[in-house]
């Protein structure tokens, strides 16, 4: 046998988020990697895409269609789910709005979905001890939340910021207490269906690419082999910490 630090065998991973762009990528990067993962998202069709395009079907992979804005949904994951060496948090949603338009009613359905509902799913899995002692948790912030301001973000960016910051409140309590590790990663712009759902142009995303070292966007992919390496025995002395990847942008 190869000697393979960041093999994910023997564990069972969550992964929201996963009919789309990066949930989709690190639900079967997982898979690659030996994991049992259990998938979940809002839309059915496209879930069971990503289920079927799990690797390793013996792993006894599994499927649960739920919306994590709603008590009904989190609890139908909670009670599908008995243990968890690993959890990654990618659920998102996106809006470009200057400040000047902003509002509580436009900042409520982004911070639901970007902060309150993964933060809720986090709570009751560790409260109800199913994220088992030495787990790892994953949060998918984003690098304009920390490291990149850009005009029209502040809703998206703030969301994204508070993610990092629970972050590192819940590698502090939870570490201490069981020894769960809790990271995030901080994505550069990444070619997901998120980035075309705002009111940036073609241009202006070409304009965009241009201004990374690298030349080019990052691909779900990229995001989903260094979730990988933070749920993998390879990142065990790795907590409390936001990892960005974004191809240079921010150096």
């Amino acid at each position: 046998m190869i000697y393979n630090p960041f093999s994910l065998e023997d564990k069972t991973i969550l992964v929201t988020g996963a009919s789309s762009g990066i949930g989709k990528a690190t639900a079967i990067e997982c898979s690659k990697m030996g994991a049992t993962v259990i998938v979940t998202g809002r839309n059915e069709k496209r879930l069971n895409e990503t289920f079927n395009s799990l690797e390793n079907k013996n792993c006894n992979h599994k499927l649960i269609v739920a919306d994590l804005a709603n008590e009904d949904g989190l609890n139908s994951i909670v009670s599908s789910v008995d243990k968890l060496d690993g959890l990654v948090l990618c659920a998102g949603k996106g809006n470009t709005l200057p400040m000047q338009f902003s509002s509580t009613e436009k900042f409520e359905p982004i911070f639901d979905i970007n902060f309150f509902s993964p933060v809720e799913l986090l709570r009751l899995l560790y409260k109800k001890k199913i994220l088992v002692k030495s787990a790892s948790v994953v949060m998918i912030a984003s690098i304009g939340g920390t490291r990149r301001i850009t005009f029209g973000n502040g809703i998206y960016g703030a969301s994204k910021s508070a993610l990092n910051t629970i972050m590192k409140y819940c590698a502090r309590e939870f570490g201490s207490a069981r020894l769960v590790r809790v990271n995030s990663i901080c994505p550069g712009m990444v070619e997901t269906p998120l980035i075309h759902s705002g009111n940036l142009t073609d241009e202006q995303l070409e304009a965009d690419r241009k201004t990374y070292p690298l030349q080019r966007y990052g691909q779900p992919e990229d995001i989903a082999k260094a979730a990988v390496f933070l749920l993998s025995d390879g990142s065990s002395w790795v907590t409390g910490h936001a990892l960005v990847v974004a191809g240079g942008v921010t150096a």
